[in-house]
């Protein structure tokens, strides 16, 4: 069974050489580049991958053009900020040796300033990331893809590791642009807000990810992730408000 990993990037050089390091097991590793100016493409090319540039039409669209170039059996779509430990990578070498199932979740352990964490709603986390090649295929979106898969999916055991967000100011920057991606796909969508309506929405965010979701287990880190996250629902929510208001006077 031959397997190909698969990963989009864009100016990526901080993450790209401990993931691909993470995958050299695999049989082929390609990786879909929007426009790097860090080195990120040189780098992908030097350790083996292939590289394929081109323009930026939102992450499901670009994550089905890696797919569409992949020639494995099977597939492992992960992020550049993602790791696949050893342990990982044995138990995925042993299930593609006689596979009892066509798509396969992951559990995945994610980092926030520094600490991984284990409550607020991010543990264990199951991403569906491996999958035999045609059973699966990624929303066409713009953000918040996720894979349509065919059949029944099984679970591994080990985890992913996901280093999401080193710091505070990575926090806010992923925040802006993916808070006006979103807006802009509800606005298209015809969904409309009020800004008291994204009041509330942050608020909730902050309360279900701190208490219900046990956020204040994870310390610091769980309280300045509860805050980050109720801000990211508010812009979101916000930002589509604004929209609204701009089609009204025009």
């Amino acid at each position: 069974m031959r397997l190909s990993v698969i990963l989009i990037t864009h100016n990526e050089i901080a993450n790209l050489r401990d993931c691909l390091a993470s995958v050299a097991f695999a049989d082929e590793i390609i990786v879909v580049d929007s426009g790097s100016t860090d080195g990120t493409v040189e780098a992908a090319r030097a350790l083996g991958a292939r590289v394929i540039e081109t323009d930026w039409p939102g992450f499901g669209p670009q994550k089905n053009r890696a797919l569409d170039l992949a020639q494995g059996d099977w597939v492992l779509s992960i992020d550049a900020d993602e790791r696949v430990p050893e342990g990982l990578q044995e138990e995925i070498l042993q299930t593609l040796s006689a596979p009892a199932f066509d798509c396969y979740e992951l559990p995945r352990l994610s980092s926030f300033c520094g600490r991984f964490i284990r409550h607020s709603g991010w543990w264990p986390d199951p991403v569906l990331r491996l999958f035999r090649r045609g059973k699966a295929r990624f929303t066409d979106v713009a953000v918040h893809e996720r894979l349509l898969t065919q059949g029944v999916t099984g679970r591994l055991r080990h985890h992913l590791l996901h280093y999401s967000y080193p710091d505070l100011e990575s926090v806010l920057a992923k925040i802006n642009r993916y808070s006006s991606d979103a807006a802009q796909e509800k606005f298209a969508a015809g969904k409309r807000a009020t800004l008291l309506g994204a009041c509330f929405r942050g608020f909730w965010t902050f309360v279900r990810h701190y208490t219900f979701q046990r956020g204040f287990l994870d310390g610091r880190e769980g309280f300045l992730l509860a805050v980050t996250a109720g801000i990211g629902n508010f812009c979101r929510y916000a930002k589509l408000a604004q929209l609204g208001r701009n089609e009204a006077k025009s």
